[in-house]
């Protein structure tokens, strides 16, 4: 894909995040879209943000189920970047502000230390994290319907929405017995237990989907840095949401977050 259509079609992105309006997905457009091509619509889009002011806070780590990388066809996750009008705190969130929300239970890390890849490890996350959180991640796509390919999704940053964090502080990844895989996960909508999971069920460990990541970026000279928080997938399937519902995610030792969302 050349520079003008690369330029293009990040703008478009941009503007669809800026108003609400969705876009008609990449894949159909340009049926020759590659995995690399979306990457550097993405990057581009992370560019123009930083101009206009916009911080990085993190990383997000998407598509970890093996269910969500056999139906669109892959076999690792998509990563994007958590920008600082990416995030909100506990409390609610309008509608008005996204367009086709998805909730999803994912552990983030706050990193104390730089990661960078290749080579890096689930222990070497581990030694680099200054301890984790629960959040909520908001998916929402800038294509309607959710028909979406893989070069859609890495496209639209991973079709990141919002992220709230647990406002209960960090938990230390060296508390004696815990163990990330066996955290367990309920996700209440409504007062209703509509999910449950375990760590486990993001790439055997949350700790493995961050190292994917770190020794990822590799490929494109990017690095996890100290402060940065990487959250690392979705320990269940996606929630819809609407105007009036109430989503509470609990992980077990860490502690628990919470949203409403309003019109």
């Amino acid at each position: 894909m050349d520079e003008a259509t690369i330029e293009m079609l990040a703008n478009e992105v941009l503007h669809a995040e800026d108003t609400q309006e969705p876009l008609k997905l990449f894949t159909e457009r340009f049926p020759d879209i590659t995995i690399k091509d979306s990457y550097q619509i993405h990057l581009r889009v992370v560019e123009k943000k930083k101009a206009r002011g916009e911080k990085v806070i993190g990383k997000k780590i998407g598509l970890t189920s093996k269910a969500m990388q056999e139906l669109l066809g892959i076999d690792e996750p998509d990563y994007g970047f958590i920008m600082s009008t990416n995030t909100a705190g506990e409390g609610t969130i309008s509608m008005s502000e996204l367009i086709e929300p998805k909730a999803e239970p994912e552990v983030a890390f706050v990193l104390m230390d730089d990661l960078q890849g290749p080579g890096v490890t689930a222990a070497h996350v581990l030694a680099a994290t200054a301890g984790v959180l629960p959040s909520i991640e908001i998916i929402d796509s800038r294509f309607a319907g959710w028909g979406i390919k893989i070069q859609d999704s890495i496209a639209d940053g991973a079709s990141i929405g919002r992220v709230i964090f647990g406002a209960g502080g960090l938990t230390d990844v060296s508390t004696p017995g815990l163990d990330l895989r066996y955290i367990g996960h309920v996700l209440e909508k409504n007062g209703e237990i509509v999910e449950t999971a375990a760590g486990a069920a993001v790439l055997g460990n949350p700790a493995e989907s961050v190292a994917w990541l770190a020794n990822k970026l590799s490929e494109y000279d990017i690095i996890l840095k100290a402060g940065e928080v990487v959250i690392s997938g979705s320990l269940t399937k996606a929630v819809p949401v609407q105007a009036g519902d109430h989503v509470r995610a609990t992980f077990g030792q860490l502690g628990s977050v919470s949203i409403k969302f309003v019109d």
